[in-house]
């Protein structure tokens, strides 16, 4: 096979040149499409499903929501493996498929049986939803907000900035599959009450969940099965039609706290100030914290999808954070705290060097020591010809560019390094003895035998070095 290819190349030398050239073009074109990350994608395709279930035990979550969805999702076409959590107010469902299942048609069939088993799930549990499909690796980026002053800016603002307008932007981004928020802070009244103020006016928790339910929402009334929130319906005058619109209360914490709680007979009313402080505050359970420039913050975690390039959305994210930063005086954005996409632009850049460092090697030996600029041009080029055709191998089976790759070709470069030189200098000797021998030989023949002399040994030591290396890493 190896005889075949040198000797249709001898023969055929210019169609060769043609479609080296053509090779080279193409294939620079055709890796500025190619996807790019930090390590291959080597997880299964796998749908998750979760549900929320405020108020529920993990043991009551098991028995009355994930088992039902379990029994609905066995036997999914191309299902390999299911597991579930249980967990307070969380049930979680992973499903992991064979590989080359698609994934977007295993997240429809599962679509349809978790539509199917919602009406048995408890009432006060969520509707059960399926996280967006991520990659292996899937974070690409974490930002983290911080108040550059904290006269005007405050935290509770920064998290609203954050959830309101840095997130939607970013989630426009192509490839950003999710913009998780930690650390994320509501503006909310907080009515801490006091047990011992309690006691002395004789008023219960209850009571002060209903004065405070009755004066920021609809209290109970939402609870009736003969009311209907929303519609507020319209009132008929004789020249119009003048339609009702609720409107809920914006109070005040000063405000909040004038509501009566209780209305003793002979006695003065009870507010809630006088048994509760009543304050703005942020919610008592966060998703998590952030620790920003040795400061509390916010941190968003941007996610790609299985299918995104991890330097277009990078650059892409960073592209959207700079156009909102003049809108954002008061927070500071960092982008520096967690960004793989800097890896894959060192191994490019050493990948880069390595190339260079091989045209000089090549060009210093062959030009040096056998004297022929035109053998030192064939050489050279042999490493551009040698990376394309790798590249277009990894394009036809679907494979990303990532370190793992880029590592192996910095080496495979060492590689070609050394072929090149062997070749053409057992090429060049073996000419100037023929021709010191008077032999009519013809040059092709000549060429193809000394070609063939050192692709022996070369193959022989490259299958010696697969046979010691695979079961490496396959331990």
């Amino acid at each position: 096979m190896m005889r075949w290819i040198v000797e249709t190349s001898l023969n055929l030398k210019y169609l060769t040149i043609v479609v080296s050239v053509l090779l080279v073009v193409f294939g620079v074109t055709q890796f500025r499409g190619m996807p790019v990350d930090v390590y291959p994608e080597f997880a299964p395709p796998r749908v998750e499903v979760q549900v929320l279930c405020l108020g529920m035990s993990a043991k009551d979550v098991e028995q009355l929501v994930t088992v039902p969805i379990e029994e609905a999702l066995n036997g999914v076409e191309g299902l390999d493996i299911m597991r579930s959590r249980s967990v307070s107010d969380l049930s979680d469902v992973l499903l992991y498929f064979k590989p080359g299942t698609d994934l977007m048609d295993a997240r429809l069939l599962v679509q349809e049986r978790v539509r199917a088993v919602t009406s048995e799930l408890p009432v006060w549990a969520s509707s059960p939803f399926m996280i967006q499909p991520l990659s292996s690796t899937s974070r690409v980026l974490k930002v983290g907000l911080s108040t550059k002053a904290k006269d005007t800016q405050t935290l509770i603002d920064t998290a609203l900035t954050a959830y309101w307008t840095v997130r939607p932007r970013l989630m426009r981004v192509p490839g950003v599959a999710n913009v998780a928020i930690w650390g994320d802070r509501w503006n909310v009244l907080l009515v801490q009450a006091d047990p011992k103020r309690m006691q002395e006016r004789n008023v219960s928790l209850l009571n002060i969940m209903e004065t405070t339910a009755d004066a920021l929402d609809v209290g109970m009334l939402k609870f009736s099965s003969g009311h209907e929130i929303g519609t507020g319906g319209f009132i008929d005058t004789p020249n119009q039609r003048l339609g009702i619109r609720h409107i809920l209360p914006n109070l005040t914490p000063e405000e909040l706290a004038q509501m009566p709680v209780a209305l003793p007979k002979g006695r003065a009313p009870v507010f809630l100030r006088d048994v509760a402080n009543v304050e703005r505050g942020t919610q008592p359970h966060m998703n998590g914290d952030a620790v920003i420039n040795d400061d509390v913050g916010i941190m968003l975690i941007v996610e790609k999808l299985p299918w995104g390039n991890t330097l277009e959305v990078t650059r892409g994210v960073e592209a959207a954070l700079e156009q909102l930063r003049p809108g954002l005086p008061g927070i500071a954005i960092d982008t520096t705290i967690f960004r793989p996409a800097t890896f894959i632009e060192d191994a490019l850049r050493n990948l880069s060097t390595a190339m260079v460092i091989g045209f000089v090697l090549i060009a210093v030996v062959l030009v040096f020591f056998l004297f022929e600029w035109r053998v030192a041009v064939i050489s050279i080029m042999s490493i551009p010809l040698s990376v394309v055709a790798a590249g277009l191998v990894l394009k036809v089976t679907g494979q990303s560019i990532n370190t793992m790759v880029l590592a192996g070709l910095v080496i495979a470069l060492g590689v070609i390094v050394d072929d090149a030189i062997i070749d053409i200098e057992n090429i060049v000797r073996r000419l100037r003895q023929h021709r010191l021998a008077g032999s009519t030989q013809s040059a092709i023949r000549i060429i193809l035998d000394a070609s063939l002399e050192v692709r022996a040994p070369i193959i022989h030591a490259t299958f010696i070095i697969l046979a010691t290396t695979i079961p490496i890493f396959l331990l």
